[in-house]
């Protein structure tokens, strides 16, 4: 039997997002379709990937307002009670091109299930778009992985 590519193990057609999608409708996307990230195309290009870790913004850091303490009340500062209202409107606004990772580590389909496991390992990812060239065909987690590892022993 010929040794397994990526191709073998990976899931086929993957759930895309677009640059331009917001925030909310990519996380509704991934919890709808049960999936922990969606590659970013553009005019058929893959651009980037939006993961779970990227939607729940951790990259976005939002100052919470300052309060002075007088007479065992608190009073807001209102300057930074303005700047909060206005990151939180732009973090919920964003769009999936401000949260996603551009250019991400892609894999090539005929590529070995070792090297992928290496790249994954290595590079810190959970997951690799699957090119066939230039075009996406599909996207190989580490839990494909496991799952290839385990059909092997039966």
């Amino acid at each position: 039997m010929a040794e397994q590519t990526v191709r073998d193990i990976m899931s086929k057609d993957p759930v895309t997002a677009s640059p331009d999608m917001t925030v909310t409708e990519a996380a509704h996307l991934i919890v709808e379709r049960r999936i922990g990230a969606l590659p970013v195309i553009d005019q058929g290009a893959l651009i980037g990937i939006v993961t779970e870790g990227d939607l729940i913004m951790q990259d976005v850091k939002l100052e919470f307002p300052s309060y002075l303490h007088l007479l065992d009340g608190y009073i807001l500062y209102p300057p930074s009670t303005a700047r909060f209202e206005s990151e939180l409107k732009k973090a919920v606004a964003a769009s999936v091109r401000d949260v996603m990772t551009s250019n991400p580590l892609t894999i090539q389909a005929d590529s070995s299930i070792e090297d992928a496991a290496t790249m994954l390992v290595e590079r810190d990812v959970s997951r690799l778009p699957v090119m066939e060239g230039e075009r996406l065909v599909g996207i190989v987690s580490k839990s494909d992985i496991v799952r290839s590892l385990i059909a092997d022993e039966e």
